[in-house]
């Protein structure tokens, strides 16, 4: 079986409290996009447990580290299933506030439980793949949420850009979370995220924002001015997606990009 973790994007984000355990509550729109990664699994000949294997951008540290790793291990806690063989070709950039090993996460429990038809369903999906990373559960459903606690309390949105284009730039910068948030002084909206997300899309510019911008603006000014860039070509809205360091642009037509972002993983594509 071959399915296709996607990435997604932050519409907005605001930190708006710490927590006693030291986390923040948040709230944000996250909304999926059409960058993949492609993830095989099968029932395995020759394993007596499992096999994992990747290419496409280079995976660093212990395989079991690996989320894909942790998410078959815990449905194997809990689930009986024949030993499998796992594929993955990487191809969503790390450190970019994408969430794309939490999707292939995520795809990882979606995709045992149909191979094997073990009858898991999407709430208890959610709560497994909550063990495994707050970003995690959204892409079992996979579809367009206002996000609140620390990112795993979901809610419906009313919201589609579908036809719209996406312009995607990151840029080889890497900023921990201990960074983006060292800046931060957690503060309640003022006006709900989920209020503000309705308004025209040339709104947004003025009043939906990501509090991450600027501290991590002020370390790699390059972030910063990848945002005026894409602004530049003509974006209706733009954005730093979670904590960095990817940008992004809406589109009404297709932006003609030129040179402008060199040494960057740069995506662009319509939405759906």
């Amino acid at each position: 079986m071959t399915v296709y973790p996607n990435a997604k994007i932050n519409i907005g984000l605001n930190v708006v409290e710490r927590r006693p355990d030291g986390y923040h509550n948040i709230e944000t729109i996250f909304y999926p996009i059409g960058i993949q990664d492609i993830l095989s699994i099968e029932t395995s000949e020759s394993c007596s447990d499992y096999s994992y294997s990747s290419s496409g951008i280079a995976i660093g540290g212990d395989p079991e580290d690996n989320l894909i790793v942790k998410a078959y291990h815990l449905l194997r806690s809990q689930y009986q299933f024949p030993p499998v063989d796992i594929s993955l070709y990487k191809q969503i950039p790390f450190g970019a506030g994408l969430g794309g090993g939490s999707a292939d996460a995520a795809f990882t429990l979606k995709a045992l439980n149909q191979l094997f038809q073990l009858k898991i369903t999407p709430k208890k999906m959610e709560q497994l793949a909550a063990k495994l990373g707050a970003d995690c559960p959204f892409f079992i459903r996979n579809k367009p949420v206002f996000a609140s606690g620390t990112g795993n309390i979901f809610s419906k949105v009313n919201i589609s850009l579908k036809d719209y284009w996406l312009l995607l730039v990151k840029p080889d910068i890497h900023v921990s979370t201990a960074e983006a948030y060292a800046g931060i002084t957690p503060t309640p909206s003022e006006v709900p995220l989920t209020e503000l997300i309705q308004r025209p899309i040339v709104d947004w510019k003025n009043c939906i924002k990501n509090d991450f911008e600027k501290n991590v603006f002020g370390i790699q000014p390059e972030i910063g001015k990848i945002k005026d860039k894409i602004y530049s070509l003509g974006a209706i809205y733009a954005s730093m997606s979670g904590s960095g360091s990817s940008v992004y642009g809406i589109f009404k037509d297709k932006p003609e990009l030129g040179k402008q972002f060199k040494n960057c993983f740069v995506a662009c594509g319509e939405m759906d």
